[in-house]
């Protein structure tokens, strides 16, 4: 377990990161013996520094959510992050949402759905049938994914570890979610969540289509999940936050320029562009 003086060496190096948009090197390069707990425990301390130049949580993330994903990773469960009020992007209806590429280094695009809460959820016993319950509202959402540690390390082209990307806040960087009158408000029981279906555009052409399923089989499985693995750190998810549930759709790179638009049918359409 690395010490309390390296996390907050590290947290620090990802806080340097986010401000100068240059990627660092592998942790789990430099640190060999890092585990999933010193991750987390970076990650932590890293929203602690966002906290302390303003920002507040606003929701949380989940990643890793396909089985095709884990096997990559080497890991038998997905992981999780935290959103912040300066990752949020609002699209309205009619209009195409311009994000600035220069808030990231690296973005890319995946599809997703949001629990939006009521009440809180507090593990460690948390059922989907909990989450339905404390659940105000599902929604289309994109996720922003980036890489304050670099995706491939600079010498050996070797892919990160598991252990660095759950230290960089499990890669998330920015939210997409439609206003009221942009995206409808699904009734999380009223509606087949594992066949709410999308279809992400990039420039015109279609990249990615997948359905929800693909998050374990149904996108509220990882809500209970995620509220069960906060319970051992003494935290839970809260009345009014967003819960990124995970991708149905591989991530699609971003660059400035690129229009996107995500279709989810009934659900309504997220149009956004970098520049």
């Amino acid at each position: 377990m690395f010490s309390s003086e390296l996390i907050a060496e590290l947290a620090t190096e990802l806080q340097q990161s986010q401000q100068t948009r240059a990627q660092v090197e592998h942790f789990s390069k430099r640190h060999p013996g890092m585990t999933v707990e010193d991750g987390y425990r970076i990650g932590r301390a890293w929203v602690e520094l966002q906290k302390a130049d303003g920002r507040t949580v606003i929701g949380h993330k989940i990643g890793l959510t396909s089985r095709a994903m884990q096997i990559s990773s080497q890991i038998d469960e997905p992981d999780y992050g935290t959103l912040l009020d300066d990752m949020l992007y609002t699209a309205k209806a009619g209009e195409v949402l311009e994000i600035p590429v220069t808030n990231f280094i690296a973005p890319r695009v995946e599809v997703e759905l949001a629990f939006v809460l009521k009440t809180p959820l507090t593990g460690p016993d948390v059922t989907v049938d909990d989450v339905l319950n404390a659940t105000d509202y599902i929604t289309p959402a994109i996720e922003i994914i980036d890489a304050r540690i670099e995706q491939f390390d600079r010498h050996t082209k070797v892919m990160r570890k598991v252990y660095d990307t759950i230290s960089d806040n499990a890669a998330n960087a920015g939210i997409v979610i439609g206003s009221v009158d942009t995206a409808l408000r699904a009734d999380p029981r009223a509606t087949n969540r594992p066949w709410c279906g999308a279809i992400l555009r990039q420039n015109g052409a279609v990249e990615e289509t997948g359905l929800a399923a693909g998050v374990q089989g149904d996108p509220a499985i990882g809500v209970a999940w995620l509220a069960n693995k906060l319970a051992p750190w003494g935290e839970s998810l809260q009345a009014g936050e967003i819960v990124l549930a995970g991708s149905f759709t591989r991530p699609v790179a971003a660059r400035a320029g690129d229009l996107f638009e995500a279709d989810y049918g009934p659900l309504g359409c997220l149009r956004f562009k970098f520049v």
